[in-house]
């Protein structure tokens, strides 16, 4: 029996071991500025392909290179390593894992690979509608979490990069998707906690998928298309005649990621609903806390940027600041005002029929619309007004309290009144930090 310390030089971790690679033809890598890499990168998570613990045993100096091509996905396996330890139970089969996870036509010969990359790259173009575009100037992409969708640019500048999002509705029956999304949802596993594969079996499932669009230096007029991310969609019917659409899977790869990729796929996903005749609302199946600040700072900026709904809601005065902070008024020292109860139909507390009608109107489900309100009016309220202070906490621990009902009929009256209070402080000052990000 092996000692720990030898077990341990024969046990690689697999987060470390599979390396990632998003391979482009040479004339597009020949496009790409120094600062973007697209290949060596690592998955979050592998436990659902090597095992709870992520390891990889019976192998020394191991590396799994899966590589990519940037647009169609086809796949290149090849595992290396220094040493073996002869085969045995013990021993991972590492390459008999993972193809259990992928399709069977991935490539184990390099040269053949590249070759397909090549091909792919002038022929692969995306499937289903277009839904949504935006540009981005290759010579100043910056990273953060609040990177704005920017202005359209010149199209003839070489150094545009177009981004565009495809929907893909007639799903499985999308001629060459369904090999095109056996290739894709890989990512699924590596990037989303608790992620698995969806049923085939099913033919509702939608798509929209996030493309970069790039021109090459070398033929300004050949554009090639690479891979940025993708979520499901799921409609589930809505009395009478229409569906809730819910977000289920929802990633940006990580060369991507931090550039404002996730808030224009969001943007594409919530206006096609808004387009939609025959969709009520955009829902979102169990949301990550990263994808729920997302999901909060977008919607808020579009609310913000409402003119019609900021000046209802909080005042004639109100005006909007191209989606910044609104004001109301002016003071004589040319101070803007915060407001103060009953200025508008946010209150607080905010007119019930007014709001629903607004939320059926922007399509938006009812506890997330409801939250964004309390953090509209939190940001616009007069801290030095008692009673819209009292209204405002009424407001929100009635909503609280509806939606933890259960949970605090267990407590007894004086348990139930500290945990609404906690839950209700706790709630408030994690809408400050995401006002802090949006305004």
């Amino acid at each position: 029996m092996a000692t720990p310390t030898a077990a341990t030089q024969w046990t690689a971790d697999a987060n470390e071991a599979l390396s990632l690679s998003l391979v482009r033809a040479p004339e597009d890598k020949a496009s790409l500025w120094a600062r973007e890499v697209y290949e060596g990168f690592h998955p979050t998570f592998t436990y659902p392909i090597f095992g709870e613990e992520e390891k990889i045993y019976g192998y020394k100096d191991l590396s799994i290179d899966l590589k990519f091509a940037s647009g169609s996905l086809a796949q290149y396996l090849n595992v290396r390593y220094s040493e073996k330890l002869p085969s045995s139970s013990t021993v991972d089969d590492i390459e008999g894992t993972l193809s259990k996870f992928i399709p069977p036509d991935y490539y184990t010969d390099e040269q053949k690979f590249q070759e397909r990359v090549e091909h792919d790259a002038l022929n692969f173009k995306p499937f289903g509608q277009k839904i949504y575009s935006y540009t981005r100037a290759a010579t100043t992409l910056t990273k953060g979490k609040n990177v704005a969708i920017p202005q359209v640019l010149s199209p003839e500048d070489q150094e545009t990069v177009d981004f565009e999002v495809y929907h893909v509705s007639s799903t499985w029956h999308t001629p060459g998707f369904r090999e095109f999304h056996r290739r894709m949802q890989l990512f699924v596993l590596l990037y989303i906690e608790g992620g698995s594969y969806i049923s085939e079996t099913e033919d509702t499932w939608e798509f929209a998928v996030l493309y970069e669009k790039r021109k090459r230096r070398s033929s300004p007029d050949v554009a090639t298309y690479h891979f940025v991310g993708y979520s499901t969609l799921y409609p589930f019917y809505c009395f009478p005649e229409r569906v809730r659409l819910r977000i289920s899977q929802f990633l940006i790869l990580p060369p991507y990621q931090q550039d404002g990729h996730g808030s224009a796929l969001y943007t594409a996903i919530y206006q096609h609903v808004l387009a939609s005749p025959s969709i009520a609302e955009l829902t979102v199946e169990d949301p990550a806390e990263a994808f729920e600040d997302l999901r909060d700072r977008n919607d808020l900026k579009m609310l913000i940027a409402n003119d019609k709904f900021m000046r209802e809601g909080f005042g004639p005065e109100a005006m909007s600041n191209n989606g910044g902070k609104v004001a109301h008024g002016r003071t004589k020292r040319g101070k803007g005002r915060t407001m103060r109860a009953g200025a508008g139909k946010m209150g607080p507390p905010a007119e019930r029929a007014w709001l629903e009608k607004w939320r059926l109107e922007l399509k938006i489900a009812g506890r997330q619309f409801n939250r964004l309100v309390e953090m509209l009016i939190l940001k616009h309220m007069d801290p030095s007004d008692e009673r819209a202070q009292r209204a405002y906490r009424l407001q929100v621990k009635e909503r609280l309290y509806r939606f933890n009902y259960e949970i605090l009929m267990q407590l007894d009256k004086q348990e139930r009144q500290q945990k609404l209070e906690e839950t209700f402080q706790g709630v408030v000052a994690d809408y400050r930090r995401i006002l802090g990000h949006v305004l």
